[in-house]
């Protein structure tokens, strides 16, 4: 299974459309994210004291649930 950060650089665009895609191209740039992590509250604890680039946690909420159906698909 990907860790949480591998799913999200799929979202990565040199011109963001949208929150999540804006969201994958700061996370890529923060060379402290924890890039292995598939948990939620070890990436949302990270956030909330280190993504200062986030306008919202609505919007990791939004990519953790999509990271969550997309692993539910692999069962």
């Amino acid at each position: 299974m990907k860790s949480f950060y591998h799913y999200l650089m799929k979202y990565r665009h040199p011109k963001p459309m949208d929150d999540i895609a804006k969201f994958a191209n700061d996370a890529y740039l923060d060379h402290g994210f924890p890039k292995n992590s598939d948990r939620y509250d070890e990436l949302s604890s990270y956030l909330e004291m280190n993504g200062h680039y986030l306008n919202s946690m609505s919007v990791f909420d939004d990519a953790w649930d999509r990271y969550q159906n997309e692993i539910l698909k692999q069962i």
